[in-house]
């Protein structure tokens, strides 16, 4: 049995065999650590070489190196045929500042200064814990083989002309990437833009704060639909801008409630959206209110931020285009992402404007995000080129087009009459509403019961709308009837008196 001296130094030091740091020194930085904060005071004999090395299972060499380290650093002193021990204060100026009880290895969980948290930025995600999860509808990661993935890096990081890319990157205002991006947005989404147009990031959300940096000052008015993205929301909050919310219906933003703000005199400074599909209902805005909008932005002058988030859902034979192919005035920041319909880790985002506001924007991305992801940029402009993204979108969208099909046939046979919904015509979910409401959290908690987990922001509930968005793009033919089922069940159970 160790004795209570040796016990001692098995608690206090810990080995991390997944560090670089070779073991003698992560010990080392133990003891000094513990000289430093008074748990091993000055005069104290640090135990022998070999009852030490014996006690944490290390070879006695290891122990001779962390001794002599100490000594070299002049925290302890050797002294031949007597011991180790702790130099004394004049012989070597300690900083101890913690408690002597609290542990060496215990790193401090609060801050010896002061700073700024933020209320707006808490995260409401969770790890579940459940055999399903539902989400807001997110892309199936298992679409795309894993060797299909390694054949496209493996072939990116072979081309000779990376590195003089990699180069340009520092000097040039537009990457290759951005020249071949707005290519295939121009080909796309009915647009005229140049390289000096557009702007990629590796997400939507960066563009979105890079545009709440150049665009909001504290209390400035941002108008956002009654139901928006939770992250847009965040972004605008903690530019301390001003929210006001206006009614979303079937035909998308209510431009008519917005026209009654603009007629008050409230000076706004933009109005977020999403045209094609509004996040979460899935409604597109309508013909009539697109031009009301671009016609209010040019009287007022204020900016729109369109966010277009899964332009590369669309299951009808003609696509609709996005709200700035119709500006002739400058007045919308168009927001979107690229490369959807492959692996997550492979998509990226970006932002088309004047030329002007991304001159800007870039400046702020230069500060941000210097280098960005040159292999991923290589990888689909390359895609964009040879038109294998064009095939990669096809194949995706018969599949997510069958399960939006099954999706809808399984609520309506299974829900019947207790809930409403519209057949989307494009993105990876569909909005849901309970005739007559009932409680969504109890609803989630029992489905939770059942091998569900539907996060917090799927719900959507007050006095005047009781509505759930549901994902189906991460979910196979044989595991959307499956979870109805269960759906149902909770709601039953959600139900009964």
């Amino acid at each position: 049995m160790n004795s209570p001296d040796i016990t001692f130094y098995t608690k206090l030091l810990h080995i991390e065999h997944t560090l670089a740091t070779p073991i003698y020194l992560q010990l080392a930085q133990q003891l000094s650590n513990a000289i430093q904060r008074g748990i091993l005071p000055q005069g104290t004999k640090l135990p022998g070489t070999r009852p030490l090395s014996k006690a944490i299972h290390l070879h006695r060499n290891t122990i001779v190196a962390v001794y002599e380290e100490l000594a070299l650093q002049s925290w302890v002193e050797i002294i031949p045929n007597k011991g180790t021990y702790v130099l004394k204060p004049n012989k070597h100026k300690t900083t101890a500042t913690a408690e002597p009880t609290q542990l060496a290895n215990q790193y401090p969980q609060q801050t010896g200064f002061s700073f700024f948290p933020s209320i707006h930025l808490a995260s409401p995600y969770k790890k579940p814990t459940t055999t399903y999860t539902l989400n807001d509808g997110q892309p199936d990661v298992g679409l795309l083989q894993i060797n299909q993935l390694t054949k496209w890096y493996s072939a990116s990081l072979k081309r000779k002309s990376l590195i003089g890319k990699w180069n340009d990157r520092m000097f040039e205002s537009n990457s290759y990437f951005e020249k071949q991006l707005s290519n295939y947005l121009n080909l796309t989404r009915n647009l005229h833009l140049k390289p000096t147009n557009l702007m990629a990031t590796r997400s939507t959300e960066m563009c979105l704060y890079i545009v709440a940096q150049l665009l909001i000052k504290p209390r400035d008015i941002v108008v956002i639909g009654n139901k928006n993205p939770f992250t847009s929301n965040m972004i605008f909050q903690q530019s301390k801008a001003q929210l006001i919310s206006i009614p979303v219906d079937n035909e998308g933003l209510n431009i008519k409630a917005l026209t009654t703000l603009l007629e008050q005199r409230q000076k706004i400074r933009a109005v977020y959206i999403c045209s094609n599909r509004q996040y979460p209902t899935t409604y597109a805005l309508s013909a009539s209110r697109r031009i009301k909008l671009l016609q209010l932005a040019k009287q007022y002058k204020f900016a729109i931020i369109e966010d277009d988030f899964d332009y590369d859902f669309q299951y009808e034979a003609t696509a609709r285009t996005p709200l700035i192919s119709a500006d002739t005035h400058g007045n919308v920041i168009y927001l979107g992402r690229f490369g959807q319909s492959l692996l997550p880790t492979l998509q990226t985002s970006f932002m088309v404007a004047p030329s002007a506001f991304i001159t800007e924007a870039k400046n702020y991305r230069q500060m941000i995000d210097r280098q960005g992801d040159l292999v991923l940029e290589q990888i689909l402009s390359e895609m964009i080129h040879e038109g294998e993204i064009h095939r990669q979108i096809k194949r995706s969208l018969k599949v997510y087009k069958h399960r939006r099909d099954v999706m809808c046939s399984e609520l309506n046979n299974t829900f019947k009459n207790k809930i409403a919904f519209q057949i989307p015509d494009g993105g990876l979910a569909v909005w849901v509403s309970f005739s007559p409401a009932i409680s969504l959290f109890q609803f989630a908690k029992n489905a939770e019961l059942a091998g569900i987990y539907i996060p917090e922001t799927l719900l959507y509930q007050n006095k005047e709308y009781c509505c759930l968005r549901i994902g189906f793009g991460n979910l196979d033919e044989d595991e959307i009837p499956l979870i109805i089922q269960k759906l149902k069940a909770s709601y039953d159970r959600s139900t009964a008196i």
